[in-house]
C-alpha cells in the first residue's frame, strides 16, 4: 500500500483525504492501453522545453467544461476520478497542430483515433492552475473522424489574420463565448496576426486570457456610474469560501487569499497573500492564476449591471479542497458570489464585519490596504 512520506497514511496533515492515497485508489480504475478510439473534447498543450512543447488532444467520454461539473454537482472525488482517466495525447506541437485545431475550433466533442508509442502511463498529478491529468501517451498516430462544428463568431474572430490576439479575445468574449472557449483557441494557435499565431501553453493561456478579457472589461467599468450602495457577496464551491465586498467609486480591485492550517498548501501553518491593483497593475501576482480568474468573475458582474465599485475579494482555503483542481474552481466560486443577490451594508465597518463573519475570522484585516484608504479617503463619488 502506498502511504505518505510524512504521516504513512495516518492523516495527521488533517486533510479529508490523503492526496497520495487518492492517486493511487484513482489508478485502480484506469486500464492502460496502446489505443484509444472515442471523444476528444479539447486539448492541452504542455509548457516543459518550451518552444519545443508537446501538444495532443484531451481523450475522455466528457465535456471537459468546468461549470458543466459544477452544474452537474460533481464532488472533488468525482472530478478527480475523472480526470484520473483522461488520456493527454503528447506529440510534437508541428504534426499534430491541424488536429488540435480542428478539436479546439468545433463547438461540440470530436471523435478521435489514437495510436500511442506504447501503452499510456498514469502519472495523476494536482496542480493549482489546470485540472489534472491522470494519463498520458506519446502519440504515434491521431485521426480527427469528424468534421468540427464551428460557431459563426468563432468562424470569423479565427479566420482574421489581421486581429491581434488581445482584439480576438475581446471580440469572443463580447460575443458571449466564454473564457474556457477562448482558452482552448488561444492554446490552438487560432487567434492572433497571422505572423504572431503560435501554439501557446494551456498553463499560460488560462491566465492570459483572464487577464486580457478583465483588462477591457476594466476600461468599461471605469466610465461607468459608481455602485447604488455597498454590497457583500459570499459563495462556497469545494472548500475555497469566497467573501467580496463591493464599495461605490473608481475601479480599484484587492484580493486577500488565506490558506487554513489544515489545508492542501497551508501544511501547519496558516499561509496569507495579498495583491491589488488600481486603474493598471505592475507585474505578476503572487496570488498566481486566482487573482486574475476572482478580478475576471467581479468585473464580468459590474460590466453586467454598468456600475463601477472599489472591489476586496477575500478567499478561504480550508481542508475540505483536499485536492486542487485549477483555477476555474476560484473562477467558478466567484461567479456564483456576484450571481447572488449580495447583502446591502449601510456602511464600510458594516460590510467588513459582515465578510468576517462569513470568511470566518478578523484577521485579514490588518494584510488589507484597501479598507483603511476607504476609511481615510474622500473620492469624487462621496461629493
Amino acid at each position: 500500500m502506498i502511504q505518505c512520506a510524512e504521516c504513512k497514511g495516518k492523516g495527521l496533515c488533517g486533510l479529508e483525504r490523503c492526496p497520495v492515497m487518492s492517486r493511487f485508489y484513482a489508478r485502480l480504475q484506469v486500464r492502460p492501453s496502446d489505443h484509444y478510439q472515442g471523444t476528444a473534447p479539447s486539448v492541452f498543450v504542455g509548457s516543459y522545453a518550451y518552444p519545443k512543447v508537446a501538444a495532443g488532444p484531451l481523450m475522455i467520454d466528457d465535456t471537459d467544461n468546468p461549470p458543466d461539473w459544477v452544474a452537474r454537482g460533481l464532488r472533488i472525488d468525482d472530478i478527480v476520478g475523472l480526470r484520473a482517466r483522461t488520456i493527454r495525447g503528447a506529440g510534437d506541437s508541428k504534426s499534430v497542430a491541424g488536429s488540435i485545431q480542428e478539436i479546439a475550433l468545433s463547438s461540440r466533442p470530436l471523435d478521435v483515433e489514437a495510436q500511442f508509442v506504447k501503452p499510456v502511463t498514469f502519472d495523476l498529478r494536482f496542480d493549482g492552475t489546470i485540472a489534472p491529468i491522470g494519463l498520458t501517451g506519446a502519440i504515434r498516430h491521431l485521426d480527427v473522424l469528424d468534421n468540427p462544428q464551428v460557431e459563426r463568431r468563432v468562424d470569423r474572430v479565427t479566420s482574421d489574420t489581421d486581429l491581434s490576439a488581445t482584439e480576438a479575445c475581446d471580440l469572443l468574449h463580447s460575443s458571449g463565448t466564454d473564457v474556457y472557449r477562448i482558452t482552448q483557441l488561444l492554446t490552438a494557435g487560432l487567434l492572433g496576426s497571422e505572423k504572431k499565431r503560435h501554439i501557446v501553453p494551456t498553463r499560460w493561456a488560462i491566465t492570459a486570457v483572464d487577464d486580457t478579457v478583465s483588462k477591457r472589461l476594466k476600461k468599461k467599468i471605469v466610465r461607468y456610474p459608481p455602485l447604488d450602495g455597498i454590497r457583500v457577496f459570499s459563495a462556497s464551491l469545494y472548500g475555497n469560501h469566497i467573501v467580496c465586498i463591493l464599495v461605490p467609486g473608481d475601479w480599484k480591485f484587492e484580493m486577500i487569499e488565506v490558506w487554513g492550517r489544515q489545508s492542501l498548501w497551508g501544511q501547519g501553518n496558516e499561509t496569507i497573500a495579498r495583491d491589488g491593483e488600481g486603474l493598471t497593475k505592475s507585474g505578476y501576482s503572487p496570488i498566481a492564476g486566482a487573482y486574475y480568474s476572482a478580478r475576471l468573475a467581479v468585473a464580468e458582474y459590474l460590466d453586467g449591471v454598468q456600475r463601477s465599485a472599489r472591489v476586496l475579494v477575500l478567499r478561504h482555503v480550508t481542508g475540505d479542497y483536499w485536492a486542487p483542481l485549477g483555477t476555474w474552481v476560484i473562477r467558478e466560486a466567484t461567479r456564483n458570489a456576484m450571481h447572488g443577490p449580495g447583502t446591502p451594508c449601510a456602511s464600510l465597518e458594516e460590510a467588513v464585519d459582515l465578510a468576517s463573519r462569513l470568511i470566518g475570522f478578523t484577521h485579514w484585516q490588518p494584510y488589507s490596504q484597501l479598507i483603511p484608504e476607504l476609511r481615510t479617503q474622500k473620492t469624487l463619488f462621496d461629493f
